[in-house]
């Protein structure tokens, strides 16, 4: 069974690039944020880096982090 590629260590000989780590992205309430799906909304809710309420005008979302479609403003 292989392991995973994020566990691996990076060899320095290896003609490959090492995989890049996403930089780990702090929301606070009342920040303006965009998601791909739903849009311009607001944070009204922090559940400790787990999810985060958004309202999005007509409707309030629970999205849980990390989240590749949600970006702040």
């Amino acid at each position: 069974m292989a392991t995973p590629a994020r566990s691996r260590r990076h060899l320095s000989s290896s003609p490959f690039k090492p995989p890049v780590e996403e930089p780990i992205v702090v929301y606070a309430v009342g920040e303006r944020v965009t998601h791909d799906t739903y849009g311009l909304g607001r944070i009204i809710g922090l559940e400790n880096g787990i999810a985060v309420s958004i309202d999005f005008g007509s409707f309030t979302k629970r999205i849980n982090l990390p989240s590749k479609k949600l970006f702040p403003l």
